[in-house]
């Protein structure tokens, strides 16, 4: 068995977008902290660019087009929040292969315990057929489709702790059953999305979990609904790849939303991931969302990365059923999931 991987690409640092938080200097900073811990002995690689038929398994060709046009005509707004350069096609396409290329080295016969794609633009709010919120091409679903069309996997569960909801995402599953999409993020906050009540529909009813929070929500609030919500989901649900839409925008330090968790807590979040997908049996990919004040972020990452990357897992703190997780195992429990009553 290999060891884990890191999949990046400096197309990532020509997906220009000038003074916007969401700049190649968070790439930058995050580099920079893994090379100083000799990329914590993960076997670094360079992403490929992916293919259009990849993309095409969730995004139109005339979604591909639209970013490709926009592009090639030196860049311009696609709305207020996002940017598209001369070069960000490229680094889209870079963004999407590298969490396609996560997939195969996890699950295409390689063994590879676990894998991140650490790339910008950042994909979990792109939309079957809109752009936006930073994000052109919704990077964690195509690796999860990837996963299921190429018959690597049967279910996937992809869980999302960026501070705002992957609305993205969770339009793209809402209707299905081969993907179970939980959702940690602040409410009110953008894009107004995420509520409890949305649990998909159809063949998909009550696979798609979110767990809004309140701003102030730190450490105890997020570890919380990691352990006792969606790991016990997980061991229900039975995945064979857990996949993380890893954003670092819930920090304490970070300018654009209001809760406050640590570098610590997004460490525990670690541990409890490693320790799901551990007592699983299934590999786990990290995929990076958001993270806009760039200490935090690199920080953040490289704890997330040290302990889902470690030989021997971490031993889980004792974390306590939080009065928030408490009430979304009763509310799923009265639903889709009896087995967390």
């Amino acid at each position: 068995m290999t060891g884990p991987v890191l999949l990046r690409h400096p197309s990532s640092l020509e997906h220009d977008t000038g003074a916007h938080p969401e700049s190649p200097r968070r790439i930058v900073a995050i580099e920079r902290a893994l090379a100083s811990r000799d990329w914590l002995g993960w076997d670094v690689r360079l992403s490929p660019a992916d293919s259009r038929a990849s993309i095409e398994a969730v995004h139109p060709g005339s979604h591909i087009d639209r970013i490709e046009a926009l592009s090639a005509r030196g860049g311009g707004m696609i709305d207020m929040d996002t940017i598209v350069s001369a070069g960000s096609f490229e680094a889209a396409l870079h963004a999407a292969g590298g969490a396609v290329a996560m997939v195969d080295a996890l699950l295409g016969g390689e063994g590879a315990p676990a894998a991140a794609s650490l790339h910008r633009p950042p994909g979990h709010h792109a939309t079957v057929d809109r752009a936006m919120g930073f994000c052109l091409f919704n990077n964690v679903a195509i690796a999860a489709q990837h996963a299921l069309d190429a018959g690597l996997a049967r279910r996937v569960l992809i869980l999302d702790w960026d501070v705002h909801h992957g609305n993205g995402t969770n339009d793209i599953f809402a209707g299905r059953d081969d993907v179970l999409f939980c959702s940690i993020h602040q409410s009110p906050l953008y894009p107004g999305t995420g509520a409890a009540s949305d649990a998909g529909y159809g063949a998909g009813e009550g696979y798609t979990v979110n767990l809004p929070v309140p701003g102030g929500s730190g450490d105890a609030v997020f570890a919380s609904l990691v352990e006792h919500v969606v790991r016990p989901l997980a061991r229900a649900y039975e995945p064979d790849l857990v996949l993380v839409s890893a954003g670092y925008d819930a920090h304490a330090d970070d300018p654009l939303a209001g809760c406050v968790v640590t570098d610590l807590g997004y460490a525990t979040l670690a541990v409890s991931v490693r320790a799901m997908a551990d007592e699983l049996g299934v590999p786990l990919g990290i995929v990076l969302e958001g993270g806009y004040d760039v200490g935090a972020l690199a920080r953040s990452l490289t704890l997330t990365l040290e302990v889902v990357g470690a030989a021997q897992a971490l031993d889980v703190p004792d974390i306590a059923l939080h009065p928030l997780a408490a009430q979304a195992r009763e509310r799923l429990a009265r639903g889709s999931w009896p087995q967390l009553g």
